[in-house]
């Protein structure tokens, strides 16, 4: 089985948060700590913020792109276009039928 270079990446990261969780149940690393530092807290809170922010500018611009990007028609509905202009150019037919059936009529 061939792992892509995206499961790869996300199973180091998996792994290294649960290597952290288990050396605080452990008693290796202090949260609390980090916690009553008021600097290590502050600069925790705008790191995590500020990838927020740029989290959510990459997801709108992509989801942006998709909403623009899709401006051609799909093959179901170009197949729909395709049977109108069938049926109006059946009709146009039968339209000039029935102006002639009307004049030999006459």
């Amino acid at each position: 089985m061939r792992l892509s270079r995206w499961t790869v990446i996300w199973l180091i990261i998996v792994v290294f948060l649960i290597s952290i969780l288990a050396a605080q149940l452990l008693g290796i690393i202090s949260i609390e700590s980090a916690l009553t530092n008021f600097y290590i807290f502050m600069t925790a809170l705008l790191t995590i913020t500020v990838l927020a922010i740029i989290g959510s500018v990459f997801l709108g611009i992509f989801i942006s792109h998709r909403i623009f990007s899709g401006r051609e028609f799909s093959p179901f509905e170009r197949e729909m276009l395709e049977m109108k202009n069938n049926i109006d150019h059946i009709k146009e037919r039968l339209d000039e039928h029935i102006a002639k059936e009307d004049e030999r009529n006459k």
